[in-house]
C-alpha cells in the first residue's frame, strides 16, 4: 500500500505542464490584420499579421483582444476581433500514468421493478448552427459632437478630423451672452474657429487611450452689443478677428471605442475688441466627440 501511494506520488510530480489549462489565442482569418498600438484603428499601427497566424491573447476588450507582440515597444498590441476567430483551449484530459491500474467501473444489474425505456422512434431536432458575428472596428478620423466652455464661457458644437500623420483639423462654433459689470449693457457673440491640430505620443492602457496635441486657429466673430435700455434695439453689430493657441488631450475608453471626450486649455486674443468686455484670455472648454468614420 505505501509503495502504491509514492508511485502516485511520484506520478503527480512528473507530470507534463501540458496538462494544465491552455491560453486563448487568435487565429487570422484575413488576407492581412494590422497590429494597433492601442483598441482603435486611429491608432498607430506597430505591425502586421498574415491569414492563419495564431497570437496568444493577454487581454478580451469587448470588441478588441490584446495579444503578445514582440515587436512593439511595450511588447503588446491590439487586433479587432472581426479579423479573426478566438480559441479558448481548455485542459485536457490528465493521462493516467504507467503501473496504476485504474478501479474496474460498477456494474449495474437491471432489475424486476426497474422498467427498461424503449428508444424514442421520433428525429431528434437539432439546434441550428451557430453563425459568427461581425463587429466593425472603430476608427477616428471624423468625429462630431458638442463643446462647452471656453473664452469666454459659451455652448456649441465642434467636428474634429484626424489623419495618419499626426495632423488633424477641427472646426468649432459656439455662441455665448455676457453682462457688463456696472453696467446694463449686454453682448452677444457667435464664433467659428477653424483651427489646425497636431497629436503628439499617445499613451495606450488596457482600458483607456489618450493623445495629447497642440493646436492654433483663427477666430471669427460676429457680436451685437445692446445698451440695456428698455425698447431699444442692438446699438452696435459688428465683426470681430482673433487667434487662439490651445493644447488639451483626448481621451478614449476601451468600452465606447468610438466616442472621445477632451479638454483644452486655451489662450484668445482679439484685434477689435469690444469696449467693456474682455473677451480673451485663458479658457477651458470641454469636448466630446463621436467618430462616424
Amino acid at each position: 500500500m505505501v509503495r502504491h501511494a509514492a508511485a502516485v506520488a511520484v506520478a503527480m510530480c512528473l507530470m507534463p505542464a501540458s496538462l494544465f489549462a491552455q491560453g486563448t489565442t487568435f487565429t487570422v482569418t484575413t488576407e492581412s490584420a494590422n497590429v494597433h498600438k492601442g483598441p482603435s484603428t486611429g491608432s498607430a499601427v506597430v505591425g502586421s499579421a498574415r491569414r492563419g497566424a495564431v497570437l496568444p491573447v493577454t487581454r478580451e476588450l469587448g470588441s478588441w483582444v490584446k495579444v503578445s507582440w514582440p515587436r512593439a515597444q511595450d511588447g503588446a498590441g491590439y487586433l479587432n476581433v472581426s479579423w479573426g476567430t478566438i480559441a479558448r483551449r481548455g485542459a485536457p484530459a490528465a493521462s493516467r500514468p504507467a503501473g496504476i491500474a485504474s478501479a474496474p467501473a460498477p456494474q449495474l444489474r437491471p432489475t424486476a421493478t426497474t422498467p427498461v425505456p424503449a428508444a424514442d422512434p421520433r428525429p431528434v431536432e437539432q439546434a441550428p448552427a451557430m453563425r459568427p458575428v461581425y463587429v466593425t472596428p472603430a476608427s477616428h478620423r471624423l468625429g462630431l459632437g458638442g463643446r462647452m466652455g471656453g473664452s469666454p464661457l459659451g455652448f456649441g458644437a465642434t467636428a474634429r478630423s484626424w489623419r495618419a500623420d499626426r495632423l488633424g483639423v477641427q472646426v468649432d462654433v459656439s455662441r455665448y451672452a455676457l453682462t457688463g459689470i456696472g453696467t446694463p449693457a449686454r453682448v452677444t457673440s457667435v464664433q467659428i474657429e477653424p483651427s489646425l491640430l497636431y497629436s503628439l505620443p499617445d499613451s495606450v492602457t488596457d482600458y483607456m487611450w489618450v493623445r495629447p496635441y497642440l493646436g492654433a486657429g483663427a477666430t471669427l466673430r460676429r457680436h451685437s452689443l445692446s445698451g440695456g435700455t428698455p425698447g431699444a434695439s442692438d446699438s452696435v453689430s459688428a465683426n470681430g478677428l482673433g487667434f487662439q493657441t490651445f493644447g488639451g488631450g483626448e481621451m478614449t475608453f476601451a468600452g465606447a471605442p468610438q466616442f472621445a471626450l477632451s479638454v483644452d486649455l486655451s489662450y484668445h486674443w482679439f484685434r477689435t475688441p469690444v469696449v467693456g468686455f474682455d473677451l480673451g484670455g485663458v479658457g477651458v472648454a470641454v469636448l466630446g466627440h463621436w467618430y462616424v468614420k
